[in-house]
């Protein structure tokens, strides 16, 4: 089982996007799939309920409540692990220290350069990656 934290970009991008074999699109299809467990907070969830809602992305509301109800429903609560890192957007922060909570947990983003170069942030091009190596092996 692969453990991630889903950062708010990747669920946005893979709802607006058309493109169902773009990276994020699979991302979130694992997620759904259950080959990707996701770790997450309350004050994720919150932010995934916030953004995801915003008029720009029009996403329907039943797609914006089965996302969170899939998060929770398949996911583990993580908390925080306080980081000394600095961030250039403190929104960012949660999500990197709920995937420190995890061992062997990764943050997918689409926004690396808001994130410490760890490698626990992944792009969702690489997280597919990831994904094709750990159940071609299965």
């Amino acid at each position: 089982m692969i453990f991630a934290v889903i950062d708010t970009n990747v669920i946005v991008s893979a709802y607006i996007t058309k493109n169902l074999m773009a990276a994020t699109s699979r991302v979130w299809a694992a997620v759904l799939q259950g080959k990707i467990i996701p770790v997450y907070s309350e004050e994720m969830i919150d932010e995934y309920n916030e953004v995801l809602r915003r008029k720009k992305f029009d996403i329907p509301e039943h797609l914006i409540k089965w996302a969170i109800d899939r998060v929770l429903l398949n996911g583990i609560r993580g908390e925080r692990v306080p980081s000394k890192e600095n961030f250039p957007d403190p929104k960012d922060v949660v999500f990197y220290e709920v995937a420190l909570s995890k061992e062997d947990a990764y943050l997918v983003t689409g926004n690396t350069k808001h994130f410490p170069k760890t490698p626990i942030v992944v792009t969702p091009n690489e997280m597919v990656e990831i994904l094709k190596q750990q159940y071609s092996q299965d």
